[in-house]
């Protein structure tokens, strides 16, 4: 036996078959029953589910059915076996989950919400359309009550729509490791909170913005990409780089027109997969702000700065540099990059001292 051998028995071994809606199909041992539907491209919902985090099997909408077993099953936690007969969507289970989104839709305030909310805000509403569930068959007493009276700039707790999915408090522990948000309360009881039941400002909130990004119902919802949500046009993503420091977290920016609304992490971002904190999050004013330089300024004979072309401008800091090293050295310039250019300018700064002043004196304000 050689080891160039040995990892190709390994995953030999490793996988075994099923049978899903008729059809064979091959599976990684560990994997779910979820895990298997979703990569064989069969519509299974959830409310619970998100795939950065352990499978907590509480909405019960993803459950299958499973031969041999008498009741339907969890696919998120049942994990798949060989020779398992497993149906993914018969009418008996269509007709269960209409059931469980019309109890959630009953008790909810609204289930239409701005997209503005949220990465998952409409996860909700799109069930509710794709299964036609009734939103007032099981009117009558409902859990959650709101903190719209907490003033932290950020995040909109809106928990008259929370159906208790746990997902923010998941997300936190889990992704985060902040514990911030944490559940008090049961039964029609439940509320989500913090600790001693303030805002989250006195709490330990990062305000990293993962829970409003993995919330399914606009519960938890971005304040600052609602404020813009009475703007015409429609939002369209645009996939970047969050230039704040050197991790390299890809984020979407929000936009309507010309206007940055909002910013998103990249779920599939190969750095950062759906984290960001809370300069990535929320930190874009600075690029629309109305006290943002337009135009180059240079300084006068009477100190005061005015406004000049752009060739009069790098002429005036040309001859700047050039003096500083021919009196002092070329160790006399030192660039710091600012985190909020773009990387390409980056790259110029630290080529413009490495190359012109041979010289390592370069940083960047976000290195930390």
């Amino acid at each position: 036996m050689t080891t160039l051998d040995s990892p190709k028995t390994t995953a030999a071994a490793a996988t075994a078959t099923l049978t899903l809606d008729g059809a064979t199909v091959e599976f990684t041992l560990g994997e779910t029953l979820y895990e298997v539907c979703q990569r064989e491209q069969r519509h299974v919902p959830t409310l619970c589910y998100d795939e950065r985090l352990d499978a907590f099997g509480a909405c019960r909408l993803c459950v299958v059915e499973v031969e041999g077993v008498r009741n339907p099953v969890a696919s998120c936690t049942t994990k798949a076996a060989a020779g398992m007969v497993v149906r993914s969507n018969p009418a008996r289970i269509d007709k269960f989950r209409r059931t469980l989104l019309e109890m959630v839709a009953s008790e909810n305030r609204e289930t239409e919400v701005d997209a503005e909310r949220g990465h998952a805000s409409q996860e909700l509403s799109g069930l509710i359309e794709r299964y036609d569930a009734r939103r007032d068959r099981f009117r009558g007493k409902q859990s959650g009550k709101s903190k719209l009276d907490d003033s932290n700039p950020f995040i909109l707790r809106d928990y008259d729509l929370c159906i208790s999915c746990y997902r923010c408090v998941r997300v936190c522990a889990e992704q985060e490791g902040d514990y911030a948000i944490s559940i008090k309360g049961r039964g029609f009881h439940t509320q989500i909170t913090v600790e001693f039941d303030g805002d989250l400002r006195e709490s330990a909130c990062t305000f990293c913005g993962q829970c409003v990004q993995t919330c399914p119902t606009g519960a938890l919802a971005d304040k600052k990409a609602l404020e813009a949500k009475e703007l015409p046009g429609e939002i369209e993503l645009t996939r970047t780089v969050c230039p704040y420091c050197g991790v390299g977290c890809s984020i979407d920016l929000m936009t309507k027109g010309d206007k940055v609304i909002g910013s998103r992490p990249a779920m599939d971002g190969p750095a950062n997969r759906g984290a960001l904190c809370v300069k990535g999050q929320f930190g874009f004013d600075f690029i629309q702000h109305p006290e943002r330089l337009q135009h180059p300024l240079v300084r006068g004979d009477d100190g005061e700065l005015r406004r000049a072309t752009w060739d009069e401008a790098l002429d005036r800091a040309a001859k700047g540099f050039v003096e500083a090293k021919k009196n002092h050295g070329r160790k006399s310039v030192y660039a710091i990059a600012s985190g909020r250019a773009p990387h390409e300018a980056a790259y110029a700064t630290q080529k413009f001292v490495r190359v012109g002043f041979l010289s390592n004196h370069v940083d960047n304000c976000s290195r930390s």
